[in-house]
């Protein structure tokens, strides 16, 4: 690793505000110019996604949000968003639930990169309504469960998904072992075998509900009508898929709002959840209600795993200022590769055991 590469994994995800707004001003009117939209671009700000976001109001128009990519895969991910969120809104078996999506627009100006305008839906963000009053957690999460699991049950069906287990690991892991060197040998090579064998052995044989996964779902991306708890929009579809493992986007709900509300990394609260083999008890209790929780303790620790490398591969595809940060991939990838090595590490060490034990006492 060179010095200019090392110096860079120490920087910040996202660069200082003070350091960025000005040419993020400038760059946001360049846009709205060539866009040839009145009014004026509010608030633009970078994303940890490479994106430079703002919102456009004013001119006559409904107000709208602008993602602007900033990277090749910035611009991939926005293409994903936008083909998910018009395949969902042509499916009819959605009905009424259609009002929480956004309307994507893609525009092609002078340049490589699209940018992407999508209708503002009203509310504000989840994550912004808990910093002010966190005592409405658990109404905003049995009201976000409840809401997408609608979509769920619309759009899926429970079958044996043995079949589909590796499609949903496999390529996950891939992208770990691109981006991240500490997982291409030795003790992370080792974990991430580890990480299959937990998932897939947890999962084979299991029936579970497919369907249209929305894959990031977090409370930033959820939207809050001005009554609290009553969701007004669901937003960010570039990771979802349309036979994926629904339950995840319950417990990527439940274990981000832990992280959040604890102000916590999110792979400490992952890490917690393998080292004791078991979710909280109130996290089980919200899943069980939202009926997305696996029978069994070490169920619920590979679909947590499962939540986490779906997690932390979607950040890693969508920018690579992910794989950059020592401390992201330190605290976000390595403590739960550790753990789960460590844990599964014991299983067949206990397995041999007893296994030399019976040998002994048989004659």
């Amino acid at each position: 690793m060179t010095f200019a590469e090392e110096l860079r994994g120490l920087l910040p995800l996202r660069p200082a505000p003070l350091l960025t707004r000005p040419v993020d001003a400038l760059a946001a009117r360049r846009l709205t110019d060539s866009l040839g939209a009145e009014g004026d671009p509010h608030r633009p700000r970078r994303t940890f996604s490479d994106l430079l976001v703002f919102r456009l109001d004013g001119g006559g128009t409904p107000s709208a949000v602008v993602k602007h990519p900033r990277s090749a895969r910035a611009a991939a991910s926005l293409a994903q968003e936008c083909d998910a969120v018009r395949r969902l809104t042509r499916d009819e078996r959605l009905g009424a639930w259609r009002r929480l999506l956004p309307v994507v627009e893609e525009r092609r100006l002078d340049g490589p990169l699209p940018l992407v305008m999508e209708t503002c839906l009203p509310g504000v963000e989840a994550d912004v309504l808990l910093r002010r009053s966190p005592e409405l957690a658990r109404r905003v999460t049995e009201s976000a469960l409840a809401a997408i699991r609608e979509l769920h049950r619309a759009t899926g069906r429970t079958e044996e998904v043995t079949g589909r287990v590796a499609g949903w690991v496999t390529p996950r892991l891939a992208v770990l072992a691109e981006e991240v060197r500490w997982c291409r040998r030795g003790e992370g090579a080792e974990a991430l075998a580890a990480v299959r064998e937990l998932v897939e052995s947890e999962l084979a044989g299991r029936r579970l509900l497919v369907a249209w996964t929305h894959g990031d779902f977090h409370p930033g991306n959820v939207l809050l009508a001005e009554r609290p708890g009553t969701l007004s929009g669901v937003i960010d579809w570039a990771g979802a898929v349309p036979d994926g493992p629904s339950l995840l986007d319950c417990h990527t709900f439940v274990l981000t709002m832990r992280h959040q509300l604890a102000g916590r990394e999110f792979g400490g609260v992952v890490a917690d959840v393998v080292r004791r083999a078991a979710l909280m008890p109130e996290d089980r209790r919200l899943l069980a209600g939202a009926r997305a929780l696996p029978s069994g303790p070490r169920a619920e620790t590979a679909v947590t795993v499962l939540t986490w490398l779906w997690h932390v591969a979607g950040n890693l595809e969508k920018s690579a200022r992910y794989a950059r940060s020592h401390r992201w991939v330190a605290d976000n990838v390595v403590s739960v590769l550790r753990e789960v090595l460590a844990h599964e590490g014991e299983a067949p060490a206990r397995e041999a055991a007893q296994s030399a034990r019976s040998r002994r006492r048989t004659p």
